[in-house]
């Protein structure tokens, strides 16, 4: 199976993982034709696991095994990926961030869209994905240089830490399905 693993906090602060070493490191603890995008921590490995997140499980023991990192690593399958990218709801816009929320449950992203808030969708807006994607990503459109002075923006900053979720870029994610 082709897995898509996204590495939460890689290259921010004093997580720093160089691509390439994590690639080998990735190759040799048996991942084929392992892939990165970007040094932000977005992996493409193909595996003999079927399940997304055993796969993100496997590379987050690695991470923590080779760089002594205990980082959330989250599982995407590719279809689901594409479709949160196909599915975005808001306009794409130069002086705007297009973002996609990925989360290990529901429950997390359930929680994060309810502490925000009402929000003022002149300033930014969130959205839970569609049934295709069984609830398990949240879109969210924020101003450029402002996102997490934002409402929503502060209560994701806070959620993060727990490492229950990720945020991704459409053009990050459009990167990423390029090569898997």
């Amino acid at each position: 199976m082709i897995g898509i693993v996204l590495l939460r906090g890689v290259n921010i602060g004093a997580v720093r993982i160089p691509m390439q070493q994590l690639a080998q490191a990735l190759t040799v603890s048996g991942f084929d034709q392992v892939r990165t995008v970007l040094a932000s921590g977005n992996v493409v490995v193909s595996s003999d696991l079927q399940d997304p997140q055993a796969i993100a499980d496997e590379v987050a023991a690695v991470v923590r095994s080779v760089f002594g990192f205990d980082l959330a690593v989250i599982g995407v399958a590719p279809d689901t990926m594409q479709s949160a990218v196909d599915d975005y709801p808001f306009p794409r816009a130069g002086d705007r961030h297009a973002y996609v929320v990925f989360a290990h449950d529901r429950a997390a992203l359930n929680e994060l869209a309810q502490s925000a808030g009402d929000l003022d969708p002149t300033v930014e807006r969130v959205q839970r994905g569609g049934t295709a994607l069984n609830g398990t990503v949240l879109y969210w459109d924020a101003p450029k240089g402002q996102t997490l002075a934002t409402t929503f923006g502060k209560q994701y900053g806070r959620r993060q830490q727990s490492g229950a979720v990720t945020t991704r870029n459409l053009n990050t994610l459009e990167k990423i399905l390029a090569i898997a």
